[in-house]
């Protein structure tokens, strides 16, 4: 007797119907109708889903496709060399897939309109190859009914296709992808799959929803920021905001500028719970906490990275290693020392991570400005050196010859488990980057903060700090694109989009 409950018939693949490829001129045009497509396709889905109550024994098979954006070009003419994206390095045909139009539409309109203005080609918006898994066809805050899945006889997987880690990875961005005989070259660092993978993190990682995010990003390692940064927030939305639309709470809590803050209900905080202070465009300014430690650091800037950000920014406390420098002093990292590891496979550790000339000056400026010192006189609370990044929180018990050789030969100044991770990664994805770091401890010279001591400490400290950065953050949202997505984090051959 046969106890195969699915006996064999033939599979019948259900699809939208198919949409003919269209050219544009119009970089706004290009980009609705990627909109239009992949809305088209994602509906599908959804509603084959929900459709499978009526038929659960149902041997079809449902497949809809990432919307695609095409270029192509065969001229090697020169283009404006100061750019550092919205080019193509040589002659080809390029491509890359496209998810969330809606989210990255600014994003997309602008890529899109500097290919035009410097090769003087369209564009072509299609249907990809790629199916859309259909995890990531449920747009943000869907809930699906235990209930309905339930019903459905056969597994998901065989009606519908899933996330496929095999086309889910960083080989563009890492600069490791080879194109294969007679296929595109990538267009763009991330492929539609891997951005929606890391937006579905994002929202669980953080408790806010992707498209609250702002393209300047602040993170710290400590809850005493957040908590200044939140009273800062409130604070300016009960007096009108001040430039800023809304302030986003971990559980998508609103507060729109000429409101107060009401109180909320408990919400239980995730793992890096992210925060938003809301400008036209993304302009704003994010927070998260990420807590201790480089598998953090390197786990949110992975997926904060898909969004392309145009800068982010690492306030945090550090060990201070040398003598002279007292609690609260500054550390402006210029260089790091990687000990962290959990970038190795993807950046080794002989890649150096500059810094950038922009961000550096900017947080200079800032600290100038907030702490009315300047020049010679600034050097009395703020050093520019190295800083030594671990992943091992308790390095101290270690047989000290080790460490402290180690440290004393790459002219450190200051020592934590965060900062490296985050500026090589922004380095890995082509994301401006900074550290400014506040000494709360010296373990190498025994000053260690008594609890009395580091609750005065951080009252004092860290409103001036969080001050700065943001300070900093807004200085470069003031700055030229062109200038601040440096060409010094491009390799030999770039992907057009930034």
């Amino acid at each position: 007797m046969d106890n195969n409950p699915y006996p064999p018939t033939v599979e019948t693949v259900i699809t939208p119907e198919p949409v003919a490829a269209e050219s544009f001129t119009n970089p706004e045009k290009a980009v609705e109708a990627l909109k239009a497509l992949y809305n088209r396709n994602t509906a599908f889905l959804r509603d084959s889903f929900v459709g499978l109550a009526d038929a659960p024994d149902s041997h079809r098979r449902y497949r809809a496709f990432y919307p695609e954006v095409a270029v192509a070009t065969s001229s090697f003419a020169q283009i404006d060399s100061r750019l550092a994206y919205g080019h193509m390095p040589t002659p080809g045909r390029y491509a890359t897939t496209i998810t969330r139009p809606d989210l990255f539409e600014t994003y997309l309109a602008e890529q899109l309109r500097l290919l035009m203005r410097n090769h003087g080609i369209p564009v072509v918006v299609r249907e990809s190859e790629t199916p859309i898994p259909l995890h990531f066809a449920f747009l943000e805050g869907s809930y699906v009914e235990a209930s309905a899945a339930e019903r459905i006889k056969r597994p998901l997987r065989d009606m519908f296709d899933v996330p496929d880690l095999d086309g889910t990875d960083d080989q563009i961005a890492n600069g490791t992808f080879e194109t294969l005989r007679g296929e595109p070259m990538p267009l763009a660092p991330f492929t539609a799959q891997r951005i929606d993978y890391s937006l579905h993190r994002l929202s669980h990682y953080t408790a806010t929803t992707p498209n609250h995010f702002q393209n300047f990003v602040l993170f710290t390692n400590y809850q005493f920021y957040v908590d200044e940064f939140c009273a800062f927030a409130r604070g300016m939305m009960a007096k009108g905001g001040d430039g800023y639309s809304a302030f986003v709470e971990p559980g998508n809590i609103v507060t729109r500028a000429g409101e107060a803050t009401q109180a909320q209900a408990s919400v239980r905080l995730p793992q890096m719970p992210a925060y938003h202070l809301v400008k036209p465009d993304h302009g704003g300014i994010t927070m998260v906490n990420i807590g201790i430690g480089p598998s953090n650091a390197k786990t949110i800037t992975d997926h904060i990275a898909v969004l392309r950000p145009h800068a982010w920014l690492m306030l945090g406390h550090c060990a201070g290693l040398r003598n002279t420098q007292a609690l609260g002093d500054y550390v402006l990292a210029h260089a790091y020392v990687r000990e962290d590891h959990v970038l190795d496979d993807d950046l080794p550790v002989w890649v150096p991570v500059p810094p950038l000339a922009e961000v550096q000056v900017a947080i200079e400026e800032a600290v100038a400005e907030v702490t009315g010192l300047s020049g010679y006189d600034l050097k009395k609370i703020m050093r520019t050196g190295t800083v030594a990044t671990i992943d091992n929180r308790n390095w101290e018990l270690r047989d000290q010859r080790g460490p402290v050789q180690r440290l004393s030969q790459s002219r450190a100044i200051a020592l934590d488990m965060e900062s490296a991770t985050i500026a090589a990664n922004g380095f890995r994805f082509r994301v401006p980057y900074g550290t400014l770091l506040c000494v709360s401890d010296k373990p190498l010279h025994g000053e260690l903060k008594l609890p009395g001591m580091a609750t005065d400490f951080y009252k004092r400290q860290v409103a001036q700090h969080l001050t700065i950065g943001m300070r900093t953050l807004e200085k470069l949202a003031n700055m030229p694109l062109e200038r601040l997505h440096s060409r010094k984090l491009r390799s030999f051959s770039e992907t057009a989009f930034q």
